[in-house]
């Protein structure tokens, strides 16, 4: 096959995918590729799908054939969760290329420059039992922040879910490999690292080696200014992780995202999750008893199999009690090969629509009351790149979104400010108290 010039990417899902593909970004930079955007004449579209979104093959369609318009000519390669989920389907796309699943996506240079264009689409994957190795990722190209990815995989079989699936077992790097791949970060521009994996409180597995003392050795890392925790379990989200990150960190920010799914005891017996509903109260609680000031986000699914107008009732009154900050909420969706789909008992999908309307119209209130918490309270922002039609934003440590005209100069730095007052877009105006770049 003649050497192709051009790729392009695009990414569906989470932190996690985004950062395989910039790694996967860089394996073709390194073989001598120029990375393009993906409505430009590229010679090789790579696209990263996910298995938690709804209509995953609608996706990849529309997306396969944006590349075939943009050139008829290129070359199509699938990869991801999606990918290591269906792959004959996927393979029977018209203009796909090849097929990679979880195990191979990382060889997809050798793997296209073994290929032509004319050939039969070619599905390479293997078990996901078979995925054992871990891989690590971290994403570049945004100077402010980058996701490193320090676990793949999960052990806990959640019956709605179908990650175990698509990615294979719990696994990570040592602490001393994962720290030498965020040390190759702290030599870049980036200001802010991003902790993602699958199941990021499962880091070590139990082995001597584990998720806190990992938290402990990152915070050591010079060159990184700030950390955040992208979403951990509340049964792995212990007192000693949220001590150390809201009293005695240097660079761990006081932000956690963590999936609550559903406010109903029966229902998250159900979904088979590993804890309670009173746990999560306690996990808020000691977060807030800490430090008021933390920024908390929470995963809930509404219309699980089985969930009636009380149980939801449950959900919607336990929340409202909860001091947290934001919620994301996702409507379930059936997925093949989980047992949720064998519960029956199915929730119309017109009442799922209903009750994620309200669970967001609660998320609202969450954050606007949250945000007005912080009015007149001075914070650490990191502003980014981009200028949004003459303004610019950037976060709080505690992750309050701010505004202000834009101005070159304050990308990618940390400036000293004081929250003012909440604009009719829900984020806030700052003044300017000094830098601390």
């Amino acid at each position: 096959m003649s050497q192709y010039k051009k790729v392009a990417f695009y990414t569906l899902g989470c932190k996690l995918n985004f950062s395989e593909t910039s790694t996967i970004g860089r394996s073709f930079q390194e073989a001598g590729y120029a990375k393009v955007g993906f409505d430009e004449n590229a010679d090789i579209f790579v696209i990263n799908t996910c298995s938690v979104t709804e209509n995953a093959d609608k996706k990849c369609r529309q997306l396969v054939k944006k590349a075939m318009k943009v050139n008829p000519d290129g070359f199509v390669a699938i990869i991801g969760c999606f990918a290591q989920l269906k792959p004959t389907e996927i393979a029977t796309i018209p203009g796909v290329d090849i097929v990679l699943g979880a195990n191979e996506k990382f060889n997809i240079v050798e793997h296209i420059e073994s290929l032509d264009k004319n050939e039969e689409t070619v599905v390479s994957n293997v078990n996901i039992k078979e995925t054992k190795d871990f891989v690590p990722a971290f994403s570049l190209g945004d100077r402010t922040r980058s996701f490193l990815k320090i676990q793949d995989g999960c052990d806990y079989f959640c019956t709605f879910c179908t990650i175990p699936l698509a990615r294979g077992k719990s696994r990570n790097a040592s602490i001393a490999e994962t720290i030498q791949e965020a040390k190759k970060i702290a030599e870049t521009d980036v200001r802010e690292v991003v902790l993602t994996g699958v199941n990021i409180g499962d880091f070590g597995q139990g082995d001597d080696e584990n998720f806190f003392e990992l938290v402990k050795e990152l915070d050591k890392i010079e060159g990184i200014d700030r950390f955040r925790i992208s979403s951990i379990e509340p049964n792995l989200l212990s007192d000693e992780i949220i001590s150390f990150c809201l009293t005695e960190s240097e660079r761990f920010a006081p932000h956690f995202h963590i999936p609550l799914q559903v406010g109903n005891n029966r229902l998250l017996k159900a979904m088979r999750r590993k804890y309670d509903r009173e746990l999560f109260a306690d996990r808020i609680q000691t977060i807030k008893r800490l430090n008021p000031d933390t920024c908390i986000g929470a995963d809930v699914i509404v219309g699980f199999p089985g969930e009636t107008d009380e149980d939801f009732m449950d959900t919607v009154n336990f929340i409202k009690e909860l001091d947290v900050s934001y919620l994301h909420v996702f409507t379930y969706s059936e997925r093949a090969n989980t047992t949720a789909i064998k519960l029956g008992d199915p929730v119309p999908m017109q009442i799922r629509k209903e009750r994620s309307k309200q669970l967001h119209i609660l998320s609202d209130k969450k954050k606007r009351a949250f945000y007005e918490s912080n009015i007149g309270k001075n914070g650490t922002v990191l502003f980014e790149n981009e200028d949004n039609g003459g303004v610019m934003h950037g976060f709080t440590e505690n992750y309050v979104k701010v505004k202000t005209p834009f101005n070159p100069q304050l990308a990618n730095t940390f400036q000293n400010v004081k929250l003012v007052e909440i604009d009719r877009d829900g984020v806030m105006k700052c003044e300017f108290l000094s830098s601390s770049n």
